[in-house]
């Protein structure tokens, strides 16, 4: 009983001393070399700090639930936060690459608008 697989696909290993004959393609390629594969050199991107600026209008629970829902913090880590904001002047909410930072910044800016309240948000290169 013969294999399902033609003869035609089936691989024969080659002995290491066959090469190119003379009469087939690619007699007279003499080139050798090592072919070495270069990983490109990639530059880590500068990272911002997000920062809330205090204000004494700005409800406690407003900045809250902005540090949960945009840079998705717990609660207990949004109060800390956010009464560090309220006691120092300025909070830390992350650190994040450029476009990153800027989009946070940006949400904080239109949810605090849009609520009609006047909450700061900047960003600084780290």
């Amino acid at each position: 009983m013969t294999d399902a697989v033609p003869a035609v696909f089936r691989q024969v290993p080659m002995p290491a001393s066959a090469g190119p004959k003379d009469d087939e393609p690619g007699k007279g390629d003499t080139d050798t070399g090592t072919i070495t594969k270069t990983r490109p050199k990639t530059k880590r991107p500068s990272l911002y700090r997000v920062l809330l600026l205090n204000d004494d209008y700005t409800p406690m629970e407003f900045v809250i639930l902005v540090l949960q829902d945009v840079f998705n913090k717990s609660r207990e880590d949004a109060m800390q936060i956010m009464l560090h904001v309220h006691q120092k002047g300025v909070g830390e909410c992350g650190v994040y690459p450029y476009e990153v930072a800027e989009t946070k910044v940006t949400r904080v800016m239109d949810t605090a608008r849009k609520n009609q309240h006047p909450l700061q948000c900047v960003m600084e290169k780290q």
